[in-house]
């Protein structure tokens, strides 16, 4: 193995997840692969397209030369339309099809990762041509594997890996968007702090903290006095920040103490995945 050791838990997490989503989508029927998800638009056919395509690009293939639809109107952006490629190119896929496509896949990505001996700062080409260290894009394959591989298991009603390794690295990368949702997108006053305690399978108590020039920052330090206090269980936390429900709709499953005007501004702008 000459896999860096800084890149070795995201490797890890990723592989586990998707390895359940092939166990999850291997014995589905055809018609169980036009359910819906929770990720919205994206069927279960949809999400693994998603998944095949993303671990393509990582191990270095070129992008489908592919037209989209003009009626696909929930493609509203570049990044939308970068990410609907893949997926739309394989939307009358068969299950078999899929599958076998999958599987190998997994067989390319273990033989990859066998392979893999470049630095964690080596510079890796991003969606949009944009361009990110190779840590990053193993962080976020990590990040993407798992919420996708919730979306099926919530579509197929087959709950399960809520505290996988994946989960952990899900809970650090939403969270660290969270002193923008607060400081900038919800307007929370200077000098304030905002309280964030999840329980359930993954558990934390995060604070962010807004200084006198607005800007926010987070830690796992209590405050004595906050603006606000939300708690929730660590599924609706992700189903939120993954903007896979909005707080209106799960509003029994959210506490929010203290300034509730606030309060409603930050779960507003709580959705932070594109």
């Amino acid at each position: 193995m000459t896999l860096h050791p800084s890149l070795q838990n995201y490797a890890d997490a990723a592989t586990h997840s998707i390895e359940a989503i092939s166990d999850l989508v291997k014995p589905l029927a055809e018609a169980e692969w036009n359910r819906r998800t929770p990720c919205p638009w994206w069927s279960v056919r949809d999400i693994v397209s998603h998944v095949i395509g993303m671990e393509c690009e990582m191990l270095g293939d070129p992008r489908p030369i592919h037209t989209l639809p003009r009626d696909l109107y929930h493609v509203q952006s570049d990044f939308a339309r970068y990410m609907e490629m893949q997926v739309d190119v394989r939307r009358h896929h068969t299950a078999p099809e899929m599958t076998s496509e999958l599987e190998y896949v997994l067989i390319r990505r273990a033989r990859h990762l066998r392979n893999e001996s470049r630095a964690p700062e080596t510079t890796v080409r991003a969606p949009l041509g944009a361009e990110q260290t190779l840590e990053v894009a193993y962080n976020m394959r990590a990040f993407d594997l798992w919420v996708h591989e919730q979306d099926l298991r919530a579509a197929l009603g087959q709950p399960g890996n809520l505290d996988s390794p994946g989960a952990l690295i899900t809970r650090d990368v939403l969270l660290t968007a969270l002193p923008k949702v607060v400081a900038k997108d919800a307007g929370a006053p200077p000098n304030s702090a905002v309280v964030l305690d999840v329980h359930g399978p993954v558990e934390f108590l995060r604070t962010v903290r807004v200084d006198a020039e607005g800007r926010g920052s987070i830690d796992g330090s209590p405050s004595l006095g906050p603006a606000v206090t939300l708690s929730m269980d660590w599924e609706t936390y992700v189903r939120l920040a993954c903007g896979r429900v909005r707080h209106t709709a799960v509003a029994d499953r959210i506490k929010a103490e203290g300034d509730q005007e606030l309060a409603t501004a930050i779960l507003d702008h709580f959705a932070v995945t594109p």
